[in-house]
């Protein structure tokens, strides 16, 4: 990041950043909050949610906040009729896709915008069976907005074990291990950055998945037993 100011205007407010600041750090220095699902504050910004779009005059299209750099005298704006219209779709049509009731953070967007997750009932669902492979968590891709965390914070922005990665094309697109292992056969260390990072329950930790499922301690603590004496052979 530069140390030289630039100045541009934020839903009427003026602010000033070092040159190579993003829209959305931009506007969190003024109190500005634009959301956000892919985005992390500990990872690269991806850019492939769009729900931190903004409109910026000028501009032909939306701009991703959350990876776009400030310019001087640009005029942005945070909540306009055309930025919210767009981000009300995207929650639909996630809606309309995977499950969402284990997202709070995308439940809140949801109330907030008044998405009508309805508009495209009938379509096509994201459906994946449960993947439960190993002694730590449980992966749901029914529940998966494919935001790229965890798959950031096991390559580069984190453990660098490049354990998950993405398969599949177009809306059969999903998050994957090499040639589909199980886990335990994959470069994971189990670390646990992906799991942290996830913000709809696609990655779950076992004991608290197996809680949700009625299994009694006693039955939890054999779960996890077996899949570290499994582990054990293997090595």
């Amino acid at each position: 990041m530069s140390d030289e100011m630039i100045t541009l205007t934020i839903d009427g407010q003026q602010v000033s950043v070092p040159r190579g600041t993003t829209i959305l750090e931009a506007a969190e220095q003024i109190g500005i909050h634009i959301p956000r699902i892919c985005y992390h504050e500990a990872l690269t910004p991806p850019a492939v949610c769009r729900m931190c779009v903004v409109e910026v005059e000028k501009s032909r299209v939306l701009v991703a906040s959350c990876a776009a750099e400030c310019a001087p005298g640009m005029v942005v704006h945070t909540h306009s009729p055309r930025v919210e219209r767009s981000r009300r779709t995207i929650l639909e049509m996630l809606g309309s896709a995977v499950r969402l009731d284990e997202a709070p953070e995308i439940q809140s967007l949801i109330a907030t915008y008044g998405a009508d997750l309805s508009r495209f009932a009938g379509g096509a669902r994201r459906d994946f069976p449960l993947l439960d492979d190993n002694p730590f968590y449980v992966r749901d891709y029914s529940q998966c907005v494919m935001c790229w965390r965890c798959v950031q914070a096991c390559a580069d922005d984190g453990q660098y074990a490049y354990a998950l990665n993405f398969g599949g094309r177009g809306f059969h697109s999903h998050i994957a291990t090499f040639a589909d292992l199980p886990m335990p056969d994959t470069t994971c260390v189990f670390c646990g950055l992906c799991v942290g990072v996830c913000p709809t329950g696609a990655l779950k930790p076992k004991v608290e998945w197996a809680l949700e499922q009625g299994f009694a301690p006693d039955q939890i603590r054999e779960l996890t037993r077996r899949g570290r004496r499994h582990r054990e052979q293997e090595r």
